[in-house]
């Protein structure tokens, strides 16, 4: 019963499948806390934050995600990075483990954002990112209630046990693994770990090319894995996200490669990362050159690549972007658009003027009735 209803929930529409996943947090009965657990190396000195290699596999590695999956993990990953002050670098959602690179702050400097009479609103504020308006509210009142008390300290030490949450890299990962095991299992009508032991990490060095290999490693990771030819092609990584239009993909890569936060395009960030993915990625040959001995790009792709200089064609670019094409309405030049939305005008708003959008980051002569937050298909 449950593998048929398995399946029977797999034929609907992603954005259904996802309604879980997507949802904000509410108060989970017996819930378990964000307990310590073995030591890792973490940055302890006057930096003002520390990035870390993060790596965690299903148990066994036999259990695969399927498209659906590695969608709903990819979602979890810049949810709690959000809320938890985390920026991410990369990441790779393989089909039985996800590879992240991460960036945490300066924990105490980033805590400054709540300091002062109005420290607690944006406290508030910040939570909304996880948390539903009835768990707020329910958190507001019994802070109100304690302080009606006269039990000021405790209400305090409330306050203060949210914000332990923030900038810790053990807790950012593990409640990832938590919230999408919840999640996964539901789906799968399935009961008991998931992930195979706890994470493992490296810390990183935060500039230069140790960032720079770290992040090329990651991103093709599927590249390695056979899965695709180019890591362009895989939409469950930073890479990929970035060319799909995605601007926290792209000022993470900005990071890696010591650049602007702005400069995936006016810096020539896109153009030098591919450079740096073709050429860090070449397939290894044995002794004869006959066999491959370790997969990656091939040398032909990678000659191409490095001689256009990293350059993608408009229509590459666009082929990217491939959820215009289903979920735009409809595509075309500037005129061809704003004529459809004339003849069209009783289906939106009052408040709607004109139709055509230009497809985001995009470099072709492109319009749709629909400004996308793009998801790269690959």
């Amino acid at each position: 019963m449950k593998l048929a209803q398995t399946f029977e929930s797999q034929a609907l529409p992603i954005e259904e499948q996802l309604v879980g996943v997507n949802a904000k947090t509410g108060l989970y009965p017996g819930a378990r806390s964000w307990s310590g657990g073995r030591h890792r190396i973490l940055g302890r000195g006057a930096l003002e934050s520390y990035c870390y290699h993060v790596m965690s596999r299903t148990c066994g590695g036999e259990v695969l995600f399927d498209e659906v999956e590695k969608e709903a993990l990819r979602r979890v990953i810049w949810r709690m990075a959000e809320f938890s002050g985390v920026k991410v670098v990369t990441y790779c959602v393989m089909g039985n483990h996800f590879h992240l690179l991460a960036e945490v702050p300066h924990r105490e400097t980033w805590l400054e954002r709540f300091a002062g009479p109005e420290g607690e609103e944006k406290l508030f504020e910040h939570l909304r990112t996880l948390y539903s308006r009835a768990y707020l509210g329910l958190l507001q009142d019994e802070l109100a209630d304690l302080r009606a008390r006269g039990l000021t300290v405790l209400a305090e030490q409330r306050v203060e046990a949210l914000k332990k949450r923030f900038c810790d890299l053990s807790l950012f990962v593990k409640e990832i693994k938590e919230r999408f095991s919840r999640w996964f299992n539901k789906r799968r009508g399935r009961r008991g770990t998931l992930w195979m032991d706890r994470f493992k990490s490296v810390i990183v060095e935060g500039k230069g090319e140790a960032l720079r290999t770290m992040a090329a490693y990651i991103d093709l990771n599927p590249v390695r894995a056979g899965v695709v030819k180019d890591p362009k092609d895989y939409r469950w990584c930073g890479y990929a996200e970035a060319l799909g239009g995605s601007r926290r993909a792209q000022r993470g890569l900005c990071k890696a490669l010591n650049k602007p936060v702005d400069g995936w395009k006016s810096a020539g960030g896109a153009e030098a990362y591919r450079c740096l993915l073709h050429d860090e990625g070449r397939e290894v040959k044995d002794a004869q050159n006959e066999q491959v001995v370790r997969r990656g790009v091939t040398a032909e792709s990678a000659r191409a690549v490095l001689a256009k200089g990293g350059k993608l064609s408009s229509g590459e670019l666009v082929r990217l972007r491939v959820r215009y094409f289903s979920d735009g309405l409809a595509l075309g030049c500037k005129e061809f658009v704003e004529g459809v939305f004339e003849s069209q005008r009783e289906l939106f708003g009052p408040k709607r003027k004109e139709g055509a959008r230009r497809m985001a980051e995009s470099d072709a002569p492109f319009y749709t009735l629909r400004h996308l937050r793009v998801r790269p298909l690959g």
